[in-house]
């Protein structure tokens, strides 16, 4: 199996370290044919010992710490993902190694500015692109996202992700739904009323007001990963579960959505988290969060 180099834009994230690492331990613990050259990038001043601590605490996290010797000459740079200069040096340095995946852990406009900087680069013929939801800030954005990832690599190598689906419980869903003999010949219409989705968070800012404070709980968690859940509760049975035929029937079902009584303001609320307790752990007010506007 040729060496696959993952490089992780956003490497200094949370979404990086609290996420993605640990599923890439587990991925190495299932595949110990493949072999990785792992490398971040990021904006803030890190050094290569604190990236490959960080990769070695979220590998033990998820239990893989026996796969850090795989990664263990991965690097750590420093780096303006909207600068051309700086993304032509990073991708140069990377060598000819064989296919190479793009992870964008970036909030959507700096993923917006990276792909154009992207458009003026030669990029390596097996260039793959993942992409972290949200996919711009609204349906025109995310067309038109679509249509540079498009001018960068061909579909078949564009990976959007909504890592919430990796949860088990969502995983099981589609099973639930397309394959059990008691629930999938009555999950219909003419036999369930309604259905709640409910999401009760226990992660608080976490140090993500640069990203959250503008983005906001509508934007990351209803419009994306909840939505991503109706639509598998909601979609009439595909032909296959091939990524095409999933994604039209999520599609159609979204298509049928409609919002209660046509009224954003009466089927929607808006609030902020007090300070309070989450189990045994006290947690301060959302306005009093580290980097929060608390006049927006």
């Amino acid at each position: 199996m040729a060496t696959t180099t993952l490089l992780i834009l956003g490497a200094s994230g949370d979404l990086t370290s609290r996420l993605l690492l640990p599923a890439l331990g587990q991925l190495l613990k299932r595949q110990s044919d493949r072999q990785l050259n792992l490398v971040g990038a990021g904006s803030d001043d890190w050094s290569t010992e604190k990236w490959r601590g960080t990769v070695a605490k979220q590998f033990a996290e998820a239990h893989a710490e026996t796969e850090t010797s795989r990664v263990i000459g991965t690097t750590y740079q420093q780096v303006d993902v909207t600068s051309k200069d700086a993304m032509q040096k990073l991708l140069s340095g990377l060598g000819d190694t064989g296919p190479l995946v793009i992870y964008f852990a970036l909030p959507p406009a700096i993923t917006w500015k990276c792909c154009e900087v992207l458009g003026s680069i030669k990029l390596p013929k097996e260039t793959s692109l993942a992409l972290e939801k949200p996919f711009g800030s609204d349906a025109d954005s995310a067309q038109k996202l679509n249509e540079m990832l498009l001018g960068l690599v061909p579909e078949s190598r564009i990976f959007r992700v909504d890592h919430f689906l990796g949860e088990s419980t969502f995983l099981s869903i589609l099973g639930t739904r397309l394959a059990n003999r008691v629930f999938t010949p009555i999950w219909n219409a003419e036999h369930v009323e309604s259905v709640d989705i409910i999401w009760d968070e226990t992660l608080t800012l976490e140090d993500r007001a640069r990203y959250y404070d503008h983005a906001g709980a509508l934007e990351d968690m209803i419009q994306s990963h909840l939505l991503q859940v109706l639509s598998l509760v909601a979609l009439e049975a595909p032909a296959t579960l091939n990524s095409q035929d999933l994604r039209s029937a999520q599609a159609a079902a979204l298509r049928a959505t409609r919002i209660w009584r046509d009224d954003p303001k009466v089927a929607s609320q808006r609030a902020r988290y007090t300070a309070g307790t989450i189990g045994s752990r006290k947690v301060v007010s959302y306005v009093d969060e580290p980097g929060v506007d608390p006049t927006r």
